[in-house]
């Protein structure tokens, strides 16, 4: 493995070689009295003895299984280092890396529990604390502790460890040669060990009373530390018993962490660009659905680990009308975004012109993005939503009264008079809502009532940027007062890791199974469906793949 230095402390098990000069040292140069092969024992053999005329170079022997202990300890290092880097190599997020540099760590220092603080240097964060055998609860009780006498705090703070650098108070394993490496008075602490939590004089009472109370006795704390952003965190392991780690495991340990540190600081360099480019497509998404008399609206997407271009819309038109769009950009990474933006704010000035026919909404979309950007194609779908059929005239009713004039002197005749226009249709919201809907390469519908729970035939039809002249017919459908429409991105089928076909049909089965009691709730539907589809939830970070879902209910 690369990093490895070949000159490592020799293995607590393997036995120092014997000096060259075999005759100083008496256990090598005779042999015990009474021995085979001793002078004096009548089995001996005389005569190779006379032969040779020297004694078994046994000092040879020794040295040859020392190198050979010394050899297999190394074997044994790089082995042991190998899978642990391996393992931490595979760790995709901040969270599985900490916990896996917790645990390997924890491995080579011969401890049971620690914790690791990611606290980047630059300020940009993230900030977290991940323990090992430690709940949120014994995590809390150990910040508790003044910051000054917390080893992996004074490692963030860039503080001087005691009597290591310089501090009166004798550093811990006191007794011990000064390290030349920490002479200097304020140089910042490359490790802090704390071998004797309840013996070790000079420590802070808060500390002794944790420790005491959360069951360890000795820490171990390093820094952990990479390029470009320098200090990312710091981790400590505990100990159960009074007890440091060996000179052999600070230097493997030391290995680790440094491929450890170099692994992090990429995560989190890859961490930010996704929040930034999370927090981009969010800015260009509704931050609200809107509210329209008879329809209420639910939405829930995600997006993937490097950023997509699906997209849904919730647009509010003139009369009380309704713009409905889903669609995706072909893609990912920020530029996806970016057109996603620009396809979404195209549409939404198109649907305000001429909303109610969906085709040229998405014909003149169509146009635009073969004109500006020939090498991006898309899908979209959008639907309007028409008015309630013979909506109240915008008319001022004097004393708060409602209704068209002229009103009636009596109260109850009112009553009767809404009652008659209600019927035929006047001010009603709830009444069936022509809907009309036009697709672009996208999934078809989902209608979700009490009676039926069926995809909209939608006619076949290309995605946008990919024929020199896109065209589709429109579809018309009348939901019922109590039904859901649910648009949909292909991310939420993808997701499954299903064919198309099974995962359409796995689609109607979960719409099929949303109870009776919550299909009045869009939000209750959509989180329905979404614990059907996709078990492992939205926030999957082993899926690439985007998801929007849209529900449309209209009100009985």
């Amino acid at each position: 493995m690369a990093g490895i230095e070949p000159a490592l402390p020799a293995p607590a098990h393997t036995v120092a070689p014997r000096p060259a000069n075999a005759s100083a040292d008496p256990a090598c140069g005779a042999l015990s009295e009474g021995s085979p092969g001793a002078p004096g024992d009548p089995g001996s053999d005389a005569s190779s003895a006379g032969v040779t005329g020297t004694a078994p170079d046994v000092s040879g022997v020794a040295q040859l299984t020392a190198v050979q202990d010394r050899l297999a300890g190394w074997i044994s290092d790089l082995s042991t280092l190998h899978d642990l880097t391996e393992r931490l190599a595979h760790t995709r997020t901040l969270e599985e890396a900490l916990r896996e540099l917790l645990r390997g760590g924890a491995a080579l220092v011969g401890a049971r529990r620690g914790l690791v603080v990611l606290a980047p240097a630059d300020g940009l964060g993230p900030e977290t604390t991940v323990g090992l055998g430690l709940g949120h609860a014994e995590i809390g009780h150990i910040e508790t502790v003044p910051r000054r006498a917390l080893s992996y705090a004074r490692i963030l703070d860039g503080l001087p460890e005691r009597g290591a650098c310089g501090d009166d108070v004798p550093a811990p394993g006191a007794g011990r040669a000064p390290d030349p490496r920490r002479s200097a008075a304020v140089a910042a602490c490359t490790e802090i060990s704390e071998p004797d939590i309840p013996g070790e004089k000079g420590l802070d009472p808060r500390l002794r009373e944790v420790a005491a109370r959360l069951g360890y006795a000795a820490s171990y704390a390093v820094p952990l530390t990479a390029e470009p952003i320098g200090r990312t965190g710091a981790a400590v392991w505990l100990y159960d018993e009074p007890a440091e780690p060996t000179e052999r495991q600070r230097h493997l340990v030391g290995l680790y962490r440094a491929h450890a540190a170099e692994h992090l600081a990429r995560l989190l360099e890859l961490h930010r660009s996704r929040q930034a480019v999370e927090i981009l497509r969010e800015e260009l998404l509704p931050h609200r659905l809107p509210r329209i008399p008879g329809v209420r609206l639910a939405v829930r997407h995600s997006t993937g680990p490097r950023g997509g271009g699906d997209w849904y819309d919730a647009l509010p038109l003139p009369d009380g009308a309704l713009g409905l769009a889903v669609g995706s950009v072909t893609g990912s990474g920020p530029s996806a975004v970016a057109a996603m933006g620009r396809l979404r704010a195209s549409l939404r000035a198109y649907a305000v012109m001429e909303g109610e026919d969906p085709v040229a909404v998405l014909s003149d979309l169509e146009l635009l993005l073969r004109l500006t950007e020939p090498a991006r194609s898309a899908t979209a779908l959008f639907a309007y939503t028409e008015p309630p059929p013979g909506g109240p005239p915008d008319l001022p009713a004097p004393d708060g009264l409602t209704g068209p004039p002229p009103y009636p002197d009596d109260m109850d005749d009112l009553e009767d008079m809404e009652d008659d226009l209600a019927g035929e249709g006047w001010g009603s919201a709830r009444l069936p809502r022509k809907l009309v809907l036009a697709g672009a390469g996208h999934c078809p519908p989902l209608v979700l009532g009490g009676t039926r729970t069926e995809f909209v035939e939608t006619s076949l039809s290309a995605p946008l940027g990919m024929l020199a002249c896109w065209e589709a017919p429109s579809v018309e459908i009348e939901p019922a007062g109590g039904e859901t429409v649910l648009l949909y991105s292909d991310g939420l089928l993808q997701r499954t890791g299903e064919s198309m076909d099974r995962a359409f049909t796995r689609l109607h089965a979960a719409a099929t199974g949303v109870p009776g009691a919550i299909r009045h709730d869009p939000e209750a539907v959509v989180d329905h469906i979404v614990r059907t589809m996709l078990p492992q939830g939205l926030d999957d970070p082993s899926s690439e793949e985007d998801v929007v879902l849209l529900a449309v209910y209209f009100e009985e």
